[in-house]
């Protein structure tokens, strides 16, 4: 008996079971592969494996059709299966062993190795995770969503073919409208491209404008993931000094550089929103360097304490500013929609560049949004996640000053949808043992020092920062957070040296 059947027997009756076509292919072909069935030798007879196995003559059919199909094995009428032939020598055991060899990959592919890794973004057992960049389900508008889905779906197109790599013109349309209303941006509805997400348009970005050994302005602190995508390409990231009115924009000076990459609107992850005489010396740097700058507007919809303020791509008409927006933070980031405004001597660039990644992004929901925005449901939608994310932020903010008082300082509160909380009798030597406390407790905590570059970190070196976001949590949540964050913040603060407590 095979060694699959011999490990099947004596197994338990519901593993059998569960053994479908694939699986049988699976283990079939390592053992040709392997050498357990020499070249020519039998194998069972499909009725007689399938009774082994305890599974149906067709699923054992299946995976021999397979194997037949690869040229493992060949099947004549009225005889068992045997092992091809032609498949196994010394030469095909070799390459069917497993690689000992070093990973040979592109330069690309070992920036990318050298990378730090990503936290697990699988659910998690926590009670509170304060975790940014999710929104709560309970906000989701599905019942809309649901019914502009089911209409996108209902539209039997003339023929299935690939479509505009730019993306659907009606949403083009719609979201030309849109920002004009919500951001007062003009263009042209050739200069927007439909992208999967904003990172997406960041990685257009940086494989379209950056060469190996460039130079790119990047905030600091930064999102990460804009700094590490644009370092992927080669290229050498110039750091500047953010305060709480965002990127300091008066140490460009002398500064050459490709692009500058900004969140000019709400600076992640600091939360300042660049006065106006910054966003012009910027785009005076730009014009003076003939660089571009990449204007990430990814919460600009979430605005508290604080007027709109135009974007710099509504600033200028020299053609230096792209523009990038995205859904994820208003209806969800599972969706993967967002949008590029491109000057327009990039417009068809960028769109072979989008056509060569993934030809064009998904048509249905594409129809769905701008069925959305059509109707005016969209931003009804925002009105209603930004009362309801100001509820939270309210909630936040009052257990931080109940719990804390002033031993806290809380930035970047009147915009998006988080905030920085820095402990000023926490040093961040300490940052490893709040976080594993915390997380013991079942409260997820995320520092904010991974977001500064390691040789900067101006003026916060000795005392502890968190990024809180909030939109994913109920307002019970939150109080409870709080509650437990407080505790470990007590546990920590007691076992440091020379404390009285």
């Amino acid at each position: 008996m095979n060694e699959m059947v011999q490990s099947s027997s004596a197994g338990s009756a519901g593993r059998s079971h569960a053994m479908g076509a694939r699986q049988i292919y699976e283990a079939l072909r390592e053992q040709i592969l392997g050498g357990v069935y020499e070249t020519g030798s039998q194998l069972p007879s499909s009725r007689g494996l399938a009774n082994d196995l305890g599974v149906s003559r067709t699923t054992v059919t299946v995976a021999y059709e397979q194997l037949t199909a690869e040229g493992f094995i060949e099947v004549r009428q009225g005889a068992r299966p045997r092992v091809a032939s032609s498949l196994i020598g010394p030469e095909t055991r070799r390459m069917s062993a497993k690689r000992v060899g070093p990973v040979l990959l592109s330069a690309y592919g070992r920036r990318l190795r050298a990378t730090p890794p990503w936290p697990d973004y699988l659910p998690n057992a926590l009670k509170v995770d304060f975790r940014y960049g999710d929104l709560a389900p309970s906000d989701f508008p599905a019942l809309i969503w649901k019914r502009a889905m089911n209409e996108a779906m209902g539209q039997r197109p003339l023929r299935l073919a690939y479509d505009d790599p730019r993306g659907s013109g009606r949403l083009r349309q719609a979201l030309q409208g849109y920002l004009w209303r919500a951001r007062t941006l003009s263009c042209d509805l050739e200069q927007i491209i439909i992208i999967n997400g904003s990172q997406q348009g960041l990685d257009l970005c940086a494989r379209l404008l950056l060469d190996r050994a460039d130079r790119f302005v990047i905030e600091d602190p930064c999102y990460r993931m804009a700094r590490q995508v644009f370092a992927s390409t080669g290229a050498l990231p110039i750091p500047v000094t953010v305060d709480e009115d965002g990127m300091k924009t008066e140490l460009l000076a002398g500064i050459g550089a490709r692009l500058a990459y900004v969140t000019p609107s709400h600076q992640f992850p600091l939360g300042g929103v660049m006065p106006i005489a910054r966003r012009h010396q910027l785009l005076e740097w730009a014009r003076h360097n003939n660089a571009y700058v990449i204007e990430d507007d990814y919460d600009s919809e979430y605005r508290y304490d604080i007027n709109p303020v135009p974007p710099l791509h509504s600033l200028e008409d020299h053609g230096a500013v792209i523009y990038l927006g995205t859904i994820s933070k208003t209806l969800s980031p599972m969706l993967r929609i967002g949008y590029l405004v491109v000057p327009p001597e990039l417009q068809e660039v960028f769109a072979t560049a989008k056509q060569f990644a993934d030809r064009h992004s998904p048509v249905a929901e594409q129809e769905a949004l701008a069925s959305l925005i059509e109707s005016g449901g969209y931003e009804s939608h925002v009105r209603r996640v930004r009362r309801l994310n100001g509820e939270r932020r309210e909630t936040l903010l009052g257990a931080l000053r109940r719990s804390f008082g002033d031993r806290i300082a809380v930035q970047g509160a009147e915009a998006g949808l988080h905030v920085v909380v820095w402990f000023d009798e926490l040093p961040r030597s300490r940052e490893t043992t709040l976080v594993e406390a915390a997380r013991g407790a079942g409260l997820g905590l995320h520092l904010i020092s991974p977001l500064y570059e390691r040789q900067s970190h101006e003026g916060h070196i000795d005392r502890m920062g968190l990024v809180m976001g909030y939109a994913a949590l109920s307002i019970r949540q939150i109080e409870k957070g709080v509650e437990i964050l407080r505790a470990v913040v007590k546990q920590v603060q007691d076992a440091l040296p020379g404390h009285g407590g």
